[in-house]
């Protein structure tokens, strides 16, 4: 059964400027210590990269916030929700401290999806409640 869907659709221009004004404090307050490893690997090789990488982490954390009716509020926090990759590429979360518990409290399972294109990066999530 469903109990959630939430979408969010980020322009990367936005998060440029967040990032030219805060530099790296501003991936630091977004990203889990994993993403940020990822991130300042795919920033190395191609800063643009790095950018589309923070954009849709951006929008597929505001998109599961939006999914399980909490928004930015505790126990959601960017840093404890987390969006990893399958060997395939395929996104998941990951789940950390208070936000973990709280959502395996409500026994609840994410799906989410993420993309990017030249101006936009964008995600989709729906949060089910297990069988």
């Amino acid at each position: 059964m469903i109990q959630g869907i939430g979408t969010d659709i980020c322009d990367i221009r936005r998060i440029r400027a967040s990032f030219e004004r805060h530099g790296e404090r501003f991936a630091q307050k977004i990203l889990s210590d994993a993403e940020l490893a990822v991130w300042q690997r795919r920033s190395a090789r191609w800063p643009e990269r790095g950018l589309r990488y923070l954009a849709t982490r951006f929008s597929a954390k505001e998109a599961f916030s939006k999914a399980i009716g909490l928004g930015m509020r505790l126990p959601m926090h960017w840093r404890l929700c987390e969006i990893a990759n399958r060997p395939s590429g395929e996104p998941f979360i990951v789940l950390h401290g208070g936000l973990k518990d709280w959502f395996e409290a409500q026994d609840w399972v994410a799906h989410i999806t993420v993309t990017d294109e030249s101006e936009y990066a964008a995600s989709f999530c729906v949060v089910e409640r297990r069988d």
